[in-house]
């Protein structure tokens, strides 16, 4: 931890011991276990700086310039910033960074495009679809009509064919691509295509490439979308939150989704932390950590495959793996609860075809510690001996509280 959250966990230790320890707990939590959650990551010092800071006290209703609440002079430059940052990041022409989540920026994009009852095509929930992506628990499953797409039954790859087939049939007034568990490229330039072919618009969901996009490391879905949504945590390194990019044509009805629509107040501490993880993804530095994450993942997923998991689409471009550890003779849950054990923390998800439950991991946790491929190889070596029972949870217990602390997340 830096000095300056030294302090800060000083003052919170006097104020509120029971809850400095919980905040203690989960750092000693964080810096002796693997995360390996695809969807997690480790901010920068420079981003948690931030939304610790005093512009977490301001109301700040409205958009630059045009804000309910005076005395937002300040908090206009920071967020003014952050746009102008995504604009220049993503190649985008409108940026709305007030989002408080992925699901909000989805929200949001579908308030500003449909009506409650239109028809939307979009990959299904067992394939790797999002709960915004027609979930009968979710808004999207109860205000909109949901038509899902699959992918192929042996390679697990996006079933084109499927896709043009029920665009045709169904012809619905948005296409969605994206998802939470494919680990392969999406083609945006096809999906645009098919959106019109048959007079749809196409919403981009790249909440866990969009870092990758950043660092180019990712096909950039902002020229073929006509609203992208995403995160601003995950591969991208940020603060917990999200964003929308769009076209000129769209930002007014897209700001107006956002606010005053769906979301009151922006949180201003978090747009300031969003800037800074923006400003460093514009790096080169950011560029080659990027590239790393997907070359971890690959020799992840390799060797994964080597000990004898059936790793879905047989490997990833991405961050993200998905797998079948059955062949080891586990179920999903099972195999979580395991490795949890062994201080190796990931997801369970959903396999195509099947009502089986695999795993979902990623790498960029990992890459962000500064490890490479031959930690990646010896994670896949313990994983699969622990799933086989050939190694006690325990004793790999003590080489994963070893190995995180050859690279902690927070050094010094």
């Amino acid at each position: 931890m830096s000095v300056t959250h030294t302090l800060e966990a000083d003052v919170l230790r006097r104020q509120d011991p029971e809850l400095a320890g919980i905040l203690l707990g989960e750092v000693e939590r964080q810096s002796t276990t693997l995360q390996l959650i695809a969807a997690e990551n480790f901010t920068s010092p420079a981003v948690l700086a931030a939304l610790g800071s005093p512009l977490a006290n301001k109301y700040a209703e409205g958009y630059p310039g045009a804000r309910y609440h005076g005395g937002c002079e300040i908090v206009d430059v920071a967020e003014r910033i952050a746009i102008d940052r995504a604009r220049a990041l993503f190649g985008a022409e409108h940026a709305n960074v007030q989002p408080h989540s992925g699901s909000s920026a989805v929200l949001a994009a579908y308030a500003a495009l449909l009506q409650p009852g239109d028809t939307v095509l979009a990959l299904g929930l067992p394939y790797g679809g999002h709960l915004t992506h027609g979930s009968p628990a979710n808004f999207s499953g109860r205000w909109f009509d949901f038509v899902g797409y699959g992918v192929d039954a042996e390679t697990g790859l996006i079933d084109h064919d499927q896709v043009r087939h029920l665009a045709r049939n169904h012809r619905p007034k948005a296409v969605v691509c994206g998802s939470i568990a494919y680990p392969r490229h999406i083609d945006y330039a096809f999906f645009r295509e098919v959106a019109d072919e048959v007079g749809a618009y196409l919403i981009a969901d790249a909440a866990h490439p969009i870092g990758l996009v950043a660092g180019g490391a990712a096909p950039n879905p902002v020229p073929y979308a006509d609203i992208v949504c995403a995160t601003t945590h995950k591969v991208l390194r940020g603060p917990r939150g999200g964003m929308i990019l769009c076209g000129a044509e769209l930002a007014e009805r897209v700001d107006r989704a956002v606010f005053p629509f769906t979301q009151g107040g922006a949180q201003m501490h978090t747009i300031a932390a969003k800037a800074v993880a923006f400003g460093e993804a514009a790096t080169a530095a950011f560029a080659a950590y990027a590239h790393q994450v997907v070359a971890n993942a690959r020799v992840l997923a390799s060797e994964l495959a080597d000990e004898g998991l059936a790793v879905t689409t047989g490997g990833t471009d991405t961050h993200l793996i998905t797998a079948d550890p059955s062949p080891l003779g586990v179920d999903g849950r099972t195999a979580r609860g395991r490795l949890a054990a062994a201080g190796m923390v990931l997801d369970c998800c959903a396999l195509p075809h099947g009502d089986a439950r695999g795993l979902r991991l990623g790498t960029a946790a990992l890459t962000t510690q500064g490890m490479g491929e031959p930690e990646m190889a010896r994670i896949a070596v313990l994983m699969a001996g622990v799933l086989r029972s050939e190694i006690d949870p325990t004793g790999a217990r003590d080489e994963v509280r070893e190995l995180a602390g050859r690279f902690p997340p927070y050094p010094g």
